[in-house]
């Protein structure tokens, strides 16, 4: 650290820099080499500069809280080779970890092939699907990436979890920044539950069931029951739909993991070029991006925001400014850097 930070009772403001260094550190003490925890700390400082603190450096705490943390890891290995298509082995590594490195292997194949189809097992944790679909579609590519994860969310109609969060993402390369479309099936977002929790804070009404299978405001009881699928009690069936679409995609991985799990990853990647010249797909895509932002407004809306465009607007500032963390939080990963397991966080 580098001694710039600021702190005000409760939260602490680091440099892009500091941020960084720490989130590093904490990793390396946990145990990650180098390499990876260069990878952890790039994923979850990336949502923390596209503004979203649960999603940011509170979340290596929960990598070392996982259950799977404590299991042995293997390397990641490559399973099946076919050309474009290939299935990934993650070694029971973190999630974006071996996501990180699946990513790169999308990239490889779709571009010596055309298109890829990489699918990813035995792997946890893989946090923000949007940050490797803008990896896949700066590198040119369009990108559909789908997971299935383990149950936390109640079917439709249901009062205890069968189905992952599952969340479904798309990447598309513009003249400008990626368009890139990020959304979970479910109505609240695991890693902000696990945030709540962590902090003591309430959720939101509607979004989850206690372990009674009544509704719950309180994230402990919440982590005990069950989240509901996204679209409310008449909707529900919308995210329930999605979530079992992203499951049985998932099951594209059932002959590498074990028995009993129900986790895959599935990226589709190709480029625009199959189709049409890759400047002419990226003046398109702009162009209806431009159409849809100039229709009128509602009275109380100021701007048509484009899926992913505040997050670019934030990134930007904070890249300037730094971020701030919860003094708890900061604690608990210098706990880590120094070798703490038991981080207290």
């Amino acid at each position: 650290m580098s001694g710039t930070s600021t702190r005000t009772e409760d939260r602490i403001h680091l440099t892009v820099p500091e941020a960084r260094a720490l989130g590093e550190a904490a990793m390396r003490g946990a145990g990650y080499d180098a390499g990876d925890a260069w990878a952890l700390t790039d994923h979850v400082l990336d949502a923390a500069l596209c503004g979203y603190e649960y999603s940011g450096l509170p979340k290596l705490l929960n990598v070392v809280d996982a259950a799977d943390f404590r299991l042995p890891r293997r390397p990641i290995a490559m399973l099946r080779d076919s050309g474009p298509a290939a299935l990934i082995d993650g070694g029971n590594n973190t999630g974006m970890v071996a996501a990180y490195r699946a990513s790169q292997a999308v990239i490889e194949r779709a571009r010596t092939h055309g298109l890829a189809l990489v699918s990813l097992a035995n792997t946890w944790m893989t946090g923000r699907s949007a940050y490797y679909c803008e990896m896949i579609a700066r590198a040119g590519l369009v990108v559909i990436h789908t997971v299935a994860s383990p149950p936390a969310v109640a079917p439709f109609g249901g009062t205890r979890p069968a189905l992952g969060t599952n969340p479904i993402a798309f990447g598309f390369p513009t003249e400008t920044d990626p368009l890139v479309v990020d959304m979970g099936t479910a109505a609240f977002m695991a890693t902000d539950l696990q945030f709540r929790e962590r902090m003591g804070l309430p959720i939101l009404e509607g979004v989850a069931l206690g372990p009674n299978g009544h509704p719950t405001t309180d994230a402990h009881l919440a982590r005990q029951g069950t989240l509901l699928p996204f679209g409310g009690p008449t909707g529900g069936y919308k995210g329930f739909g999605l979530a079992l679409a992203m499951d049985a995609l998932g099951a594209l991985t059932a002959a590498a993991r074990p028995a009993g799990s129900v986790s895959g990853y599935l990226f589709v990647a190709f480029q625009p070029d199959l189709f049409l010249s890759a400047e002419e797909y990226r003046r398109e895509v702009s162009r209806r991006i431009d159409t849809v932002k100039s229709v009128p407004c509602q009275e109380s809306v100021s701007d048509i925001r484009i899926p992913g465009e505040r997050a670019y607007r934030t990134r930007e500032r904070l890249l300037r400014e730094g971020i701030e963390i919860d003094l708890k939080i900061h604690k608990a990963l210098r706990r880590l850097a120094d070798g703490h397991l038991d981080h207290g966080g």
